[in-house]
């Protein structure tokens, strides 16, 4: 057996080859959904991605005989460590095929790259932050991966773990499999606590982008902050976001709940992309023709699965039953009147609030992401 190589992607080519490795590994699953390959061209390109303007990663390729068998993304976030008082990195973007040896040499390469930034732990899978596409799937395989959620193969589990790491902590994935049972749950509450506060819950306005993007920001890092992995959206990474779902949102299915016209809760729903995606192999060229973007066009227009990507109250209105009635108008508006359902992601394992309340609405908890964690030596 020929040694491993482990090699930083210092160039174009081999960070194309970065990109398209994912097509070897899941060529036989069923449930994988391609990337599109113009978007992640864009999600590494580090004179675009607003996290270098306050953060730093590097990308790494095993090679065995001279094929890739491997990748890795090694980041390390200031932010992160400052609000948390911590010392950690994180690895993201794993794929490898089924060799503890091949992946062993991964985390190795990911952990002296963060030694040098003097970090002393390493997590993940998070790609750059807890903000992005993070968690491993433990769980659930069988079903497709919704707009920005991971899917990986059931061995990656014992890869890691093998490695060194170990539970940090599960994230879990909900199912709406009947909206309207839901929504008969939900209406007695919403309407007892609408009777005692004075909210106001509106579309969100698509006229005014940048003014809408900074409400939320404003709301997301109130009601997160306390939140494990939590690092608070920077105004640079929440424009490049908006900028990434701008052609995806739905008015009504973004809600903004203000009191006294301050934003104090939102909920963000996108219909699934994924759906699409499934249908056009990453590209939407072929040959010089759009013939990839017709196929996206097409499926887009037509997919009826949402996801609902983040409902966030601040702690001073967390029992006023806001949440109840944000959760309510996207169950009778996007669900029930047009014909969606689909999922709500994520939620941490220990938040028993929220997991209790979608338990109680008749959302299926059907997916579990785990984040691993290792000391560095």
């Amino acid at each position: 057996m020929s040694e491993i190589e482990v090699s930083e992607v210092r160039s174009r080519r081999d960070r194309d080859a970065f990109i398209k490795f994912q097509w070897r590994i899941y060529k036989n699953d069923l449930a994988w959904v391609p990337p599109l390959i113009i978007e992640r061209k864009a999600f590494l390109n580090r004179k675009r991605h607003p996290f270098y303007k306050h953060g730093d990663a590097a990308l790494f390729l095993a090679r065995q005989n001279g094929e890739i068998v491997g990748r890795i993304m090694a980041s390390d976030d200031p932010n992160y460590n400052s609000l948390h008082q911590s010392n950690v990195g994180c690895f993201g973007l794993f794929e490898c095929i089924d060799d503890r040896k091949v992946a062993a040499a991964l985390f190795e390469a990911a952990a002296d790259w963060l030694h040098e930034k003097g970090r002393i732990e390493m997590m993940g899978p998070i790609d750059y932050s807890t903000n992005y596409v993070c968690g491993l799937l433990i769980d659930g395989f069988q079903f497709a991966p919704t707009i920005l959620t991971a899917h990986n193969p059931p061995y990656y589990r014992e890869l890691i773990e093998s490695s060194g790491f170990a539970k940090a902590k599960d994230w879990y994935a909900w199912w709406f499999a009947d909206p309207a049972k839901a929504a008969t749950r939900l209406r007695p509450l919403a309407e007892r606590f609408r009777k005692r506060w004075p909210v106001t819950i509106r579309a969100g306005n698509l006229k005014n982008v940048r003014e809408e993007s900074r409400r939320l920001r404003q709301i997301y890092n109130q009601a997160w902050e306390k939140n494990w992995g939590f690092v608070p959206f920077t105004e640079a990474e929440i424009e490049f976001m908006t900028h990434e779902l701008k052609q995806l949102v739905i008015p009504e299915f973004t809600l903004i709940a203000e009191v006294s016209d301050d934003p104090v809760g939102f909920i963000l729903c996108v219909p699934d992309i994924n759906v699409a995606l499934r249908h056009i192999n990453g590209r939407l060229t072929t040959f010089g023709l759009p013939i990839g973007l017709a196929k996206l066009l097409y499926y887009k227009g037509r997919t009826r699965t949402a996801r609902l990507i983040a409902l966030g109250v601040i702690e001073k209105y967390r029992r006023s039953g806001i949440a109840e009635m944000l959760v309510l108008r996207i169950v009778e508006d996007a669900m029930i009147k047009r014909g969606f359902t689909g999922e709500l992601s994520m939620t941490l394992e220990d938040n028993f609030r929220i997991n209790r309340f979608l338990e109680a609405i008749g959302a299926e908890r059907y997916k579990t992401y785990r984040i691993f964690k290792r000391t560095l030596t």
